[in-house]
């Protein structure tokens, strides 16, 4: 009875590890999509953003959901809050800009990649950067001119919001996916 049990375990195992050699990276890419690849393409170039990053954010943030609105007043793709949209609307000087217009797909990756640009002006590190679109930038300036924080003013040690610790490290794990399947390198 306990020799077939290993059998039927290591028939199993065998399965799938045919499955995930056979359809792992179909699998893989229905989990982590390249939806709005077009748009994702235009404005990442446009800003010089790493489209890899663009497709990690918009999967933390919406899951590719373009009618997504959070709990804290975010919208779209991206999930830009409207007193960053219209901030972002003003230094693109878009006219007639809307809350409503962050649920175009276009628009909301047009802005966000804008955003993120931004960002990396003023942090250059992926990570901070990343701390700053979810945490906002005046908490990063902040954790860097503080000692127990940064030791130099350029790196934090470690982010004090644990939300905003777990949303860097998991766009971080999405970019590296969204690179390891797509990138045709």
């Amino acid at each position: 009875m306990k020799g077939k049990k290993i059998v039927n375990i290591l028939f199993v195992m065998a399965v799938i590890i045919l499955l995930i050699t056979l359809g792992g990276i179909k699998i893989a890419k229905t989990l982590y999509p390249m939806k709005y690849s077009e748009n994702i393409a235009k404005y990442s170039k446009k800003y010089d953003v790493d489209p890899y990053l663009v497709c990690a954010v918009i999967k933390a943030e919406s899951n590719f959901k373009p009618n997504a609105k959070s709990k804290q007043n975010a919208y779209g793709l991206m999930q830009i809050t409207p007193d960053t949209a219209a901030w972002v609307a003003k230094e693109m000087k878009l006219e007639n800009f809307e809350t409503k217009d962050l649920y175009d797909p276009e628009m909301n990756i047009n802005m966000g990649c804008w955003y993120l640009s931004n960002l990396k002006k003023e942090f250059k590190s992926i990570d901070l950067v990343l701390a700053a679109y979810n945490g906002g930038r005046g908490n990063v300036q902040k954790w860097l001119s503080d000692p127990k924080h940064s030791a130099d003013g350029r790196t934090l040690q470690y982010i004090p919001f644990k939300e905003t610790d777990q949303y860097v490290k998991k766009v971080k794990v999405n970019y590296n996916i969204y690179k390891y399947l797509y990138d045709k390198k």
